[in-house]
């Protein structure tokens, strides 16, 4: 895994971001009353880039390659971050992003699709992590370099199956695995340290015998270096501070835009905020 950590890499990546968060707003228009999850996918929009624009081994004009490195969207709901990120590397056209929610398309639901970039069919939170173990022992196996990203939210910690999970992929000593937590402190039901605490993460990690990693999950900087520091023996874990939401200030830690419709006026000031803005 050869990641450039540079300040022009960063800023590369940033730009991704922007039209990324473009994209997903576009996509949230499109599903009107339908609603759609812009919070959760908005707090991971920098981590799925730097994901797909650096960090990721794969080839879109071979898709089905066994030694491409999987991503695992455990908290799949951030389809309007995931979704992008496969049209700006070519698996898909803008155009069809557009079609996430129409039946008969490709993207409806949450679908396993390999040929474009979908690995996973997920929704059921808190069992993607036990996936993505199976994965890396098989990559193991069969003595492939191929690694495995698992992107999961706070939320899903409540789930005992992801603490299990934990202590197989140490057991196992699984250095080709990295799970990225979306620390955005936010899920459904509210604040995640009302709901059931989970502060002290960190602490936790290593306890069950992960390498730990801590950066700021909207700045790709910090994201290339927190991609860089793994382990030769254990699992890889990133603890991302992200923002529900963010980019959009009247989205921004609000636990209701979990899974909201956008009206007309709210998209033309959201996509006003995006294209002005810029992201600390």
């Amino acid at each position: 895994m050869k990641i450039e950590v540079s300040m022009a890499n960063a800023q590369r990546l940033r730009e991704m971001s922007k039209r990324m968060r473009l994209m997903g707003l576009d996509m949230a228009r499109e599903a009107g009353n339908n609603g759609s999850h812009l919070g959760g996918s908005f707090s991971a929009i920098e981590i799925l880039a730097t994901l797909y624009g650096e960090v990721l081994n794969f080839d879109s004009n071979n898709p089905l390659d066994p030694n491409r490195d999987r991503f695992i969207p455990s908290k799949n709901h951030c389809v309007l971050a995931h979704i992008p990120a496969l049209a700006e590397k070519g698996f898909i056209t803008r155009e069809e992003t557009l079609e996430f929610q129409k039946d008969g398309g490709r993207l409806t639901g949450y679908p396993r699709r390999p040929e474009i970039g979908l690995e996973y069919s997920g929704g059921s939170l808190g069992m993607a992590i036990s996936f993505g173990i199976g994965l890396a022992l098989s990559a193991k196996n069969h003595k492939r370099d191929s690694r495995i990203y698992v992107l999961m939210g706070d939320g899903e910690l409540n789930e005992g199956s992801v603490w299990e999970a934990f202590m197989a992929a140490a057991h196992y000593k699984l250095n080709n695995l990295t799970a990225i937590i979306d620390r955005n402190h936010l899920c459904y039901d509210g604040n995640t340290e009302d709901v059931m605490g989970i502060d002290s993460l960190p602490d936790k990690m290593r306890s069950f015998n992960w390498h730990v990693s801590e950066c700021n999950g909207h700045d790709t900087y910090d994201l290339l270096k927190a991609f860089c520091d793994t382990s030769a023996e254990r699992p890889h874990i990133i603890i991302a501070d992200t923002v529900k939401g963010k980019g959009v200030s009247f989205i921004e830690n609000r636990p209701e835009w979990h899974h909201h419709s956008l009206s007309q006026s709210e998209y033309e000031i959201a996509k006003k905020e995006i294209m002005g803005g810029a992201l600390e």
